[in-house]
């Protein structure tokens, strides 16, 4: 089953009196391209990969955890170090990297008693990237 199988169930189309004419968000007159329902259909990424897909945004979807996988674009930094940077509890941001940790985001390197964290991967600075210049676009 696709992930995106709800837009097949049937939902009740306001008559043309409930929608205003010019309404930006919907259409003038109610047709479905199916060649481009087609081609959207083929595209469909699978349940289980739009769950994970969810996860991952929604980990960085909170302020705090976003300003930490920022803050560690550029180089590895231990939770001390984090802390300082974002006046916050070394404990709060322990709690913040262990499920930042839990989705893949960060990873831990142990150097004696230090636990340094950086991005998991060059795919999350990509992602923060592309994200960041969207929004001063």
């Amino acid at each position: 089953m696709n992930s995106c199988s709800y837009v097949h169930k049937q939902v009740p189309v306001p008559s043309s009196s409930q929608v205003p004419l010019g309404d930006p968000d919907s259409c003038d007159v109610r047709v479905v391209h199916l060649d481009r329902v087609s081609r959207a259909k083929k595209r469909q990424i699978p349940r289980q990969e739009i769950e994970r897909l969810s996860l991952l945004l929604k980990a960085i979807a909170d302020p705090t955890r976003l300003c930490i996988v920022l803050g560690l674009r550029d180089f590895e930094m231990c939770v001390c170090d984090i802390a300082a940077t974002l006046g916050m509890t070394e404990s709060a941001v322990s709690h913040q990297l262990r499920r930042l940790r839990e989705r893949g985001l960060v990873r831990a390197r142990r150097q004696g008693q230090i636990v340094y964290y950086a991005l998991d991967d060059d795919h999350v600075a990509e992602l923060l990237d592309t994200a960041l210049a969207h929004v001063r676009e």
